[in-house]
């Protein structure tokens, strides 16, 4: 392997390869629990999309395998290193290139950090929309590879629908260009897609042109306190058969407000089995809330609040920012989940979950982007409590099975890594994981890239 180093270190500028170990370490795991980590044989931090060329080229020519990282925000173990693996880490390549207000797009490397590309883009009176709740923190790569997601989906969509194109370095070192800078195009096959949400098993995304929107108006809140996950549910289907657009539409289960409430002492009553938190960024915005919050009281609200300013709003959205904080300190560990159901079936998923819990004698809180169905349990445990621990992973798999078996999907934005790879296969079937890993192979022959995740 002292080959393999020289020849990296050759092509690199000096302190690009990482061999350390306790340093290399660092870049081992993204933040997913129950997924092994192996011990890389160097990271890298390239700075140009030649150096990632020379880096696959490298590894293409020992057989070395190759994982992908952003900011190692994930919470599926899709960036965890392999034994013997170069970590690519793109960290550095963390350039704005170009934001035109004409078309409507940035053009970014994959380091950028998602806040920092939309703090740019709004000081030009632009929006990029897709907002994880690691924004500050997670990378643009990092959002491309799993496909990401966050608050605003229920409007603006998710990462997928505002990549136009890339520049990718193939396992071999080849690089190829996809997609367009133009609003349309539709010439030969859409690769762009297929990258987006690959995991960085296909390619590695080397720069992306993204598309922007016009920043809209300042957002309006309101939160509905519901006597159970059903009410809350049928306020959800009332609010989107009823043609609204909300820009924002969460839901928090009981667990979850009692945990904020012990964290924050925001006086939410203990009684409330479900808060839900809708937002419009339209012209007439009170309005919208008013509306919104008829259709709450309906569906058996018994307390709506609708805010009169952006101040009192960001007060409103306050309690879901710190549901995941406030879960974090009930145990010594948690695990995240990201299931996707029908919006119709929300209130089931909920109480199945709150079933699952009572069955394994733990503390499993819900948060969801209500708007689109997307839930996120957070299994709550004490990881030196290996009893604890083995109900927390039984609790998360028959999490997965309620959410197929409620016509949803396992994961909505955070991929599936190493830790839901079983899963995928219920979900799409034989025939479906033959095709999806017959593509691997067009791209990746060798299947360096990322080697044992996804499929």
């Amino acid at each position: 392997m002292g080959e393999v180093i020289e020849e990296l270190a050759a092509g690199l500028p000096g302190g690009a390869v990482i061999t350390d170990p306790a340093v290399a370490g660092a870049y081992s795991a993204d933040m997913a629990g129950f997924s092994a980590a192996g011990t890389p044989l160097a990271v890298v931090l390239p700075r140009t999309a030649q150096e990632v060329q020379h880096v696959l080229r490298t590894a293409s020519a020992h057989d070395v395998p190759v994982v992908p990282q952003g900011a190692r925000t994930g919470l599926s173990g899709g960036a965890n290193a392999v034994d013997g693996c170069i970590v690519l880490s793109l960290a550095k390549m963390d350039r704005i290139l170009e934001i035109d207000p004409v078309e409507r797009i940035a053009v970014v490397e994959p380091g950028v950090v998602n806040a920092v590309l939309s703090r740019a883009v709004a000081a030009q009176g632009l929006y990029y929309p897709p907002d994880p709740s690691s924004w500050e923190q997670c990378t643009i790569g990092g959002n491309i590879g799993t496909g990401a997601g966050g608050l605003c989906c229920v409007k603006y969509g998710v990462t997928a629908e505002y990549v136009l194109g890339l520049d990718v370095v193939l396992a071999d070192g080849r690089l190829v260009t996809t997609g367009r800078r133009t609003a349309k195009g539709v010439a030969g096959l859409d690769l762009t897609r297929l990258f987006v949400g690959s995991e960085g098993t296909l390619g590695v995304v080397v720069k992306a042109v993204l598309a922007l929107r016009p920043a809209p108006p300042q957002q309006l809140a309101l939160a509905a306190e519901f006597p159970s996950a059903a009410a809350a549910g049928a306020a959800v289907c009332a609010i989107m058969a009823g043609g609204h657009v909300p820009s924002l539409l969460e839901l928090m289960d009981g667990t979850t407000v009692r945990a904020v409430n012990a964290m924050a002492r925001m006086g939410l009553p203990e009684s409330t089995e479900a808060l839900l938190l809708a937002a419009f960024d339209t012209p007439d915005a009170a309005a919208d809330l008013a509306r919104v919050a008829e259709l709450c009281t309906a569906a058996g609200a018994t307390e709506v609040v609708p805010a009169e300013d952006a101040a009192e709003s960001e007060m409103l959205l306050q309690a879901r920012r710190l549901s995941l904080t406030a879960l974090e300190k009930v145990s010594t560990a948690m695990m995240i989940d990201d299931v996707c159901v029908p919006r119709g079936r929300l209130a089931e998923m909920l109480d199945g979950v709150a079933a699952i819990a009572a069955k394994h004698g733990l503390t499993i809180g819900v948060c969801a982007h209500a708007g689109d169905g997307n839930t996120h349990p957070v299994v709550c445990f004490d990881r030196h409590d290996a009893d604890e621990t083995r109900r927390a992973r039984e609790s998360f798999d028959q999490i997965m099975a309620l959410g197929l078996e409620l016509g949803g999907t396992i994961t909505g934005e955070h991929g599936v890594g190493l830790l839901k790879r079983e899963w995928l296969a219920r979900e799409v079937g034989r025939t479906g994981m033959e095709l999806q890993r017959g593509i691997k192979a067009v791209f990746d022959p060798k299947g360096l890239l990322n080697p044992g995740k996804v499929f």
